[in-house]
């Protein structure tokens, strides 16, 4: 008589938890390793979204005159073809993200969205001159 897959399984179930654990780590670690992949691609293209909105609309002056307006039709746009994640406030976000950090490849790949947008926030808070300059935290990984 064979023994069956349960009957195996149950005979030592120290090493099936093992191979368990294991695949389990290698599944979080693929996971991990794919959303930071997701989360460095996005931040490169709102760069590059804030670079055309300033580039190409605002003939590269920090604001467009007809800014307002350009920004809703673009963000009905883009909303109406992706989805969520283009309104006008993601948009401005996107334009203060390139006029913080214009050079591209200075960009960080740990960092995220959600660190550069804070990060952009603090820069343009800043006091124009470097009397009162505090320095821009850096926000620990």
């Amino acid at each position: 008589m064979t023994t069956t897959r349960l009957q195996q399984e149950t005979k030592n179930p120290v090493e099936a938890n093992a191979l368990f654990e294991q695949i389990l780590q290698i599944v979080d670690q693929a996971r991990s390793q794919v959303k930071q992949a997701v989360n460095s691609q996005m931040v490169q293209a709102y760069w590059q979204i804030g670079r055309l909105i300033v580039e190409h609309e605002q003939q590269g002056q920090a604001r467009a005159e007809y800014g307002k307006a350009q920004l809703k039709t673009l963000s009905q746009q883009l909303t109406q073809h992706f989805g969520k994640g283009f309104d006008v406030t993601n948009l401005r976000n996107m334009r203060r993200f390139y006029l913080a950090f214009p050079i591209r490849d200075a960009l960080r790949h740990e960092l995220s969205w959600s660190h550069y947008n804070l990060l952009a926030r603090q820069k343009k808070q800043q006091p124009a001159s470097g009397i009162n300059k505090k320095p821009i935290p850096i926000l620990s990984l």
